[in-house]
């Protein structure tokens, strides 16, 4: 079987091919206002009608410019497909749990991750005053 991105990183950044950077850095990817339809909440109106939910993902890599080669990063087009793909599944009361499914499969997907941060929205929460957004967040790592 082939090197994975990590041993690709690991191998270029021991050989001192890669001298712009010092082992051990670590860099961030940042994905913000992914939106997407469920049906998460404690209320049964809100698992029988849902509502839009918002989820913004920061990814912890170790640095991605040591091979510029785009098989030795996060895809984040495949993390923002399963942040979708949970936030349209469960149903989970709470959006806690929703959060920490995503960062655990993140982590499980994502070999270059070393750390996930993860926040839903919920802002059409069932809130009886005026409020701007009800967030979650959650920090998993390896």
């Amino acid at each position: 079987m082939g090197q994975t991105p990590l041993d690709r990183w690991t191998a270029r950044v021991e050989s001192g091919a890669h001298t712009t950077r010092k082992a051990g850095a670590i860099d961030t990817i940042t994905i913000t206002g992914l939106r997407a339809r469920g049906f998460h909440g404690v209320f049964d109106e809100e698992r029988k009608t849902g509502q839009e939910f918002v989820v913004d993902v920061e990814l912890s890599v170790p640095v991605l410019s040591a091979t510029d080669e785009l098989a030795d990063t996060v895809n984040y087009a495949e993390v923002a497909d399963l942040v979708i793909r949970n936030v349209q599944s469960g149903p989970y009361q709470l959006i806690e749990t929703l959060a920490g499914v995503i960062a655990d499969e993140i982590l499980l997907t994502q070999p270059l991750a070393a750390a996930v941060r993860v926040r839903v929205h919920k802002p059409e929460a069932p809130i009886a005053h005026p409020f701007a957004d009800v967030a979650v967040s959650i920090t998993r790592s390896r």
